[in-house]
């Protein structure tokens, strides 16, 4: 976290040390994850106010969570501007995310923004610009960097332990539900946006750096989920020093979540890596040494959410930035080119961003088992 100065627009309220939240969008990652978590941020956040088109989900989760202000979409601005809230969390469908950061923006609201950012590089700039001249603070969800497991692959890449870094390789898969919205392409779905964004963040960060190029290839099987998105997607990206990055990531294979980092000297590898629901694991191999650990589960939402709300409490920039997605957005787009002419797609390069470390670790109790979902359909089978 770095320090800024200090904003007028900071809407906290004098008697609490707590961020007052509306959270946006009540679908399966809001009311799996986001919504419990707040239980475990309590000390600095405040779930305050719902907001979805479902009248139902509202009734239903606002009583299960003791919340009284209740909001549709049609009403939204009038909650933002209400004095009401000091922040938002944003979890709508991806081509949702830039129009509702803007509108929280100019209310003098704080975002935290599910990722992908958005989904266009262009919407993210929009969205970093609209934070900046409001004075308020964008993140993006990238609740891994706040997770032990992967702060310690991306502390072991760039202590030099495991020599000089070679190249990164991960799989992330699932069976993707039936009429989920992920498969929606008006609504920024497929794997890439999806899950593939997870492989992108994280070679960035085990490799501390930002890709040169990028290369990918995409398929689609007869199975009629993927009449609008593809079902499977390899990328490559090369960065400096000759250093590669690889990744598979499908909507319509068995579940797999695993990446590697590779040097001179040795490995380091998480198994599973991206999970939310279950605890993380890694294995180190550095010569002749071997070393393997299980990471219980924890809960990785109430982790960033509580990092953000003690950024805006002490007036500190967040890691993960709005940079951040839009870097990540930047590859995306390269890719979705590449798929287009099966060339390699030259990225441009943006200011260094800061890259998570192990001061950002968190451990927060996880969720002892997933609420009753209401009106959502899971995201996988």
């Amino acid at each position: 976290m770095t320090r800024r100065k200090a904003s007028p627009q900071r809407r906290i309220t004098q008697d609490t040390d707590r961020v007052r939240y509306a959270v946006v969008g009540l679908g399966h990652i809001a009311q799996a994850a986001v919504l419990p978590a707040f239980r475990h941020a309590a000390q600095h956040s405040e779930l305050a106010a719902l907001v979805s088109g479902t009248p139902k989900k509202l009734r239903l989760l606002g009583r299960r969570y003791g919340v009284t202000r209740l909001c549709d979409y049609d009403d939204v601005d009038e909650l933002f501007s209400s004095g009401d809230i000091d922040a938002v969390y944003i979890a709508l469908p991806n081509d949702m995310h830039s129009d509702f950061t803007l509108r929280a923006a100019r209310a003098g609201l704080h975002v935290l923004c599910e990722k992908p950012m958005a989904v266009s590089a262009r919407e993210c700039t929009q969205m970093i610009r609209a934070t900046q001249r409001a004075g308020v603070k964008l993140m993006i969800a990238y609740r891994l960097h706040f997770e032990r497991a992967n702060l310690r692959a991306a502390q072991r890449a760039r202590s030099g332990r495991l020599g000089d870094l070679r190249y990164f390789s991960s799989d992330f898969s699932m069976q993707v539900s039936p009429r989920n919205v992920r498969l929606r392409r008006s609504k920024g779905g497929g794997p890439l946006y999806d899950i593939g964004i997870y492989c992108i963040n994280a070679a960035r960060y085990a490799l501390s750096a930002d890709p040169l190029a990028v290369w990918a290839t995409a398929t689609r099987s007869s199975d009629p989920r993927f009449r609008e998105v593809d079902e499977t997607i390899v990328g490559a990206m090369r960065f400096h020093d000759e250093r590669l990055a690889s990744f598979t990531c499908s909507f319509g294979a068995a579940d797999r979540s695993i990446y590697s980092v590779v040097g001179t000297r040795g490995s380091f590898t998480l198994d599973p890596a991206y999970e939310y629901a279950q605890g993380l694991g890694y294995e180190q191999r550095v010569g002749e040494r071997h070393r393997k650990r299980a990471l219980g589960k924890s809960d990785q939402f109430a982790a960033e959410i509580d990092y953000f709300s003690r950024c805006i409490l002490q007036n500190l920039d967040p890691e993960p930035s709005g940079m951040e997605g839009l870097v990540d957005l930047r590859v995306i787009e390269g890719m979705l080119k590449s798929i287009r002419t099966g060339r390699w797609v030259s990225l441009p390069q943006a200011p260094r961003v800061r890259k998570p470390t192990m001061r950002q670790a968190m451990h927060r109790p996880p969720v002892p088992r997933e609420p009753q979902l209401i009106d959502v359909t899971p995201a996988s089978q």
